[in-house]
């Protein structure tokens, strides 16, 4: 860590830890659904939005100090891409629930709930992650492990996508149940997004 002789704004530490810890919700939210009766979805999907619409405060709050600080504790451009990436995985949760009951999607497909199940892992870990950005120490471990989980996720998605094509499913719900994956998909490319721009802040800071 190279020594600095001016103080830096150390609130962003805290926003991001929040930011973070939403998500961890978030992704409780999707678990829940996976073994919620349909009746019972739209209320999970109203508790999601609503966890959105908090994530989209913490973005804005981020912003916001961003721009009202003089110092701060990283590059400007780095702390914009790392609350933008949060952002997009609460985004893409929050969508991939609201498909689920607009659609009317009686039963997933077998594979979604290895996909929720890394999304899961990938927000507890991004949810430890964040306050190490205080003193950038132990975090190596941390993006290693989410491209890891993104590798993961991106094979589970491929078998969905045969399983969809398998000749089971009519070509409507094909479209509906891809789409639902494909969100979800988005979302572990999200939390990769998040863990590549830990890592350049790290190295930046190194």
């Amino acid at each position: 860590m190279r020594f600095r002789l001016t103080p830096r704004e150390t609130s962003f530490y805290d926003m991001f830890a929040a930011s973070a810890d939403n998500i961890v919700t978030g992704s409780k939210l999707l678990m829940e659904l996976l073994g919620a009766e349909p009746s019972a979805r739209a209320e999970i999907a109203e508790r999601m939005r609503a966890a959105e619409h908090a994530g989209d405060d913490a973005t804005h709050a981020i912003f916001h100090q961003l721009n009202s600080s003089f110092i701060t504790p990283f590059d400007r451009e780095d702390i914009y891409n790392l609350a933008s990436s949060l952002d997009d995985i609460m985004d893409f949760m929050e969508e991939a629930v609201d498909l689920v009951v607009l659609y009317n999607v009686e039963e997933l497909p077998k594979g979604v709930e290895q996909q929720i199940e890394v999304l899961a892992r990938a927000a507890e870990l991004t949810a430890e992650a964040m306050p190490n950005l205080r003193t950038m120490a132990n975090l190596t471990e941390y993006w290693i492990e989410v491209n890891r989980l993104e590798n993961q996720a991106d094979q589970i998605h491929r078998k969905l996508l045969a399983t969809l094509f398998n000749g089971k499913y009519d070509a409507i719900e094909v479209l509906k149940l891809k789409q639902i994956v494909d969100v979800l998909e988005e979302a572990a490319d999200a939390f990769e997004h998040v863990a590549n721009t830990v890592e350049t802040i790290a190295v930046k800071e190194s």
